[in-house]
């Protein structure tokens, strides 16, 4: 296989357009990064701390999301390599979205917030009896962690986890964002 960088000079030169998207090669964004993924390490722990949960029409449930959301007026918070968290108040509506990349796609948070942060489906579950009760609050974090989320993992995981647990959360909803 011809290296992408090798193909992008040649196209470059070209000046008809269907020219160039016969030349122009993409990459497999896909492949490429589930070859990252499996390249990196994962940590052990000596001593995992992990509990069997009750039964999920028993269990409390917490959102963790990493959309960088705040309330309101809020968004500002939120900075490049952030490793705070936000604390949601589970009737919280007014939230905004603190992604800072530009080619973030924000239209399906705006049309509906649970896209990201499924709050209202959780409370129709809570409704319905399919699980026990809704968290009195949930978490934003940020996606852009550094590459040893050591931050997340040391300091601001541990802190998280705590107030769940002051909260009697059982289960955990992570939305990856």
């Amino acid at each position: 296989s011809v290296p992408f960088t090798s193909l992008v000079p040649q196209a470059v030169r070209v000046h008809n357009w269907r020219l160039l998207i016969g030349v122009f090669w993409m990459p497999d964004n896909d492949q490429l990064m589930k070859d990252t993924v499996m390249k990196m390490p994962v940590p052990t722990f000596d001593d995992p701390a992990f509990t069997e949960p009750p039964p999920l029409q028993e269990a409390r449930v917490a959102i963790v999301t990493t959309a960088a959301l705040s309330r309101r007026g809020g968004v500002s918070n939120w900075k490049l390599q952030d490793f705070h968290f936000e604390t949601i108040p589970s009737d919280a509506r007014d939230l905004e979205l603190g992604h800072v990349s530009p080619n973030f796609d924000r239209s399906g948070f705006h049309a509906d917030i649970n896209v990201v942060y499924p709050i209202d489906r959780l409370e129709e579950l809570a409704a319905e009896g399919v699980i026990g009760s809704v968290a009195s609050n949930h978490y934003s974090f940020a996606g852009n962690q550094s590459d040893t989320v050591s931050e997340l993992r040391l300091d601001t995981g541990p802190v998280c986890a705590a107030q769940m647990l002051k909260d009697e959360v059982d289960v955990v909803l992570l939305t990856p964002v």
